[in-house]
């Protein structure tokens, strides 16, 4: 099965970048996708953004998975 989770682009430096997954903050790898910029979403797999995604897309997406960690008494770090 493969969760891939969407957050935002805070900062890049090289190949990879700070991302915000709804408060929490991560470091990716974003030399998988073409043309990130700071201010977009991106679909994040084991630590690689696979994919640039819509905004209104990421942000329903992201008010899903904070329903189901909702659900599951978890706190959405626990789903990175």
């Amino acid at each position: 099965m493969c969760l891939a989770i969407p957050g935002k682009i805070l900062k890049i430096e090289g190949n990879s970048a700070l991302v915000d997954f709804d408060g929490v903050h991560q470091k990716i790898i974003i030399a998988l996708v073409k043309d990130p910029e700071v201010g977009k979403y991106v679909i994040v797999h084991a630590g690689y953004a696979i994919e640039i995604m819509n905004e209104n897309d990421a942000i329903d997406s992201i008010n899903q998975w904070k329903q189901i960690a909702k659900e599951q008494n978890l706190d959405i770090s626990d789903l990175l």
